[in-house]
């Protein structure tokens, strides 16, 4: 069984990326089910009605989200649907799901979006504790555990890598858009990336416009960040590939398109 993890999708041209290539690519590599993170689809905050069916329409199965999930009023009118997830470490009773448990060929896929505290100016529950909750919960209902943790500082991905190993089939990173070149299956048998990447505009600092970017860091003064309008598109992400039977990763390969 495969399993297509796709890296942050960064406004429509990232959501016309996804539509464009993903029929072809879940054809050519037999993919099952597939994972996208969604958080900046929507002009880079936030994502949107339209952009949600969109992309469930080209063939994800569940979109997960991050610090920007409240990014568009709008998302109040699907965040109940199951196929969304928001971070499961959110203040207790916030509307939304932080995670879901999903049939793919016979068996039962749970997928968890979680959110880090370093560096993310977001106020959020402990993400190690609440991680441990959910699969404590429901590991003996489901044969694979995902989980997308949206964080910005790679030694807390890291740490949450090893503290989770053997208790979940894959911990793969999203937040920095820029792909790490760490992808491993841990000592007990969990897949790993520090950070997937971005699905968007090429020519980008992590798919914001280069020049906006440039003099934010020059002059510190506030300039507002547009999506890069670059036509050179390209798709981040991973690929998981499990044991038909056991659910056991037993390879994770990244790809760029």
């Amino acid at each position: 069984m495969n399993i297509l993890i796709i890296g942050d999708i960064v406004g429509t041209s990232g959501v016309n990326k996804v539509k464009e290539v993903l029929p072809k690519l879940k054809k050519d590599n037999n993919i099952d089910f597939v994972i996208a993170n969604g958080e900046n689809s929507a002009d880079g905050m936030g994502i949107t009605s339209k952009i949600f069916k969109d992309l469930i329409i080209s063939g994800v199965d569940v979109i997960t989200m991050g610090n920007h999930t409240w990014g568009k009023k709008d998302i109040f009118n699907i965040i109940d649907n199951k196929k969304l997830l928001r971070p499961a470490n959110y203040p207790r009773d916030v509307l939304g799901n932080g995670y879901g448990i999903y049939q793919c060929n016979g068996k039962k896929i749970a997928v968890i979006n979680l959110i880090g505290r370093a560096s993310m100016n977001v106020l959020s529950e402990n993400p190690f504790i609440i991680a441990n909750e959910i699969v404590d919960k429901i590991k003996n209902e489901v044969d694979a555990i995902f989980i997308d943790f949206h964080a910005e500082a790679t030694a807390e991905k890291i740490a949450m890598g090893y503290y989770l190993d053997g208790k979940i089939t894959c911990l793969f990173g999203t937040h920095t858009h820029v792909t790490t070149a760490d992808e491993t299956i841990l000592e007990n048998g969990t897949a790993y990336i520090t950070d997937i990447g971005m699905t968007g505009p090429k020519k980008s600092v992590i798919g914001m416009e280069v020049e906006a970017s440039i003099k934010r860091f020059v002059t510190t003064l506030p300039e507002k960040y547009k999506v890069s309008d670059d036509k050179e598109l390209m798709l981040n992400g991973c690929i998981i590939s499990l044991n038909s039977e056991t659910c056991r990763a037993e390879k994770i390969d990244r790809i760029k398109l």
